[in-house]
């Protein structure tokens, strides 16, 4: 039979007394705290605490910096003209100057042509008589060759093909427009 004043493992920390033995209560409770590491299956230590073993020096090198790695990835990568025809569509308007740039978005370069949308017809021919001026920008922008012509687009225009009754050929509801 069990003895009674030895209390069970499975006993919730509050239930524990903190009496030490003798019937003396403990105010540090250091006393239930070895009871309950003994009641886990620990081992009961002094108050001394042993220090934790240091982790060995870091001997590697530094790091490699953000940039350079970068660098490698996209060098290994083949991204170096796509990153620099990126960097000129987002510097559009220094490159091409605030008014025009508000009129006109860099679309794509395909090969060596590059696609300008503009927001108007007017803006697009007036673009379109920019274009030898616009090319030597770009090159001097992305390096010598690699824009060798630009294709100007005007606004987009509404589609009027849809629904079920679209007549094929002809020119459509556009007949009306004179």
């Amino acid at each position: 039979m069990s003895n009674p004043d030895d209390e069970p493992d499975d006993v919730a920390p509050e239930t524990l007394g903190t009496t030490a033995p003798g019937g003396v209560h403990d105010p540090t409770g250091l006393e239930l705290a070895r009871r309950l590491a003994t009641g886990i299956g620990g081992k009961a230590t002094s108050g001394r605490r042993k220090k934790a073993p240091r982790a060995p020096a870091d001997t590697r090198a530094d790091p490699e910096p953000l940039a350079a790695a970068l660098d490698d990835v996209i060098r290994t990568e083949g991204w170096e003209r796509d990153i620099a025809v990126q960097a000129v569509f987002g510097r559009w308007a220094a490159i091409v100057g605030p008014e025009v740039a508000q009129h006109s978005d860099p679309e794509r370069l395909t090969g060596k042509v590059l696609t300008i949308r503009a927001d108007s017809t007017a803006w697009a021919t007036s673009l379109r008589t920019m274009a030898a001026q616009l090319v030597a920008r770009l090159n001097a922008e992305l390096g010598q060759g690699e824009v060798e012509s630009v294709r100007i687009l005007g606004p987009d225009a509404p589609d009027w093909r849809h629904g079920r009754r679209t007549v094929r050929g002809g020119r459509g509801p556009r007949d009306t427009y004179g």
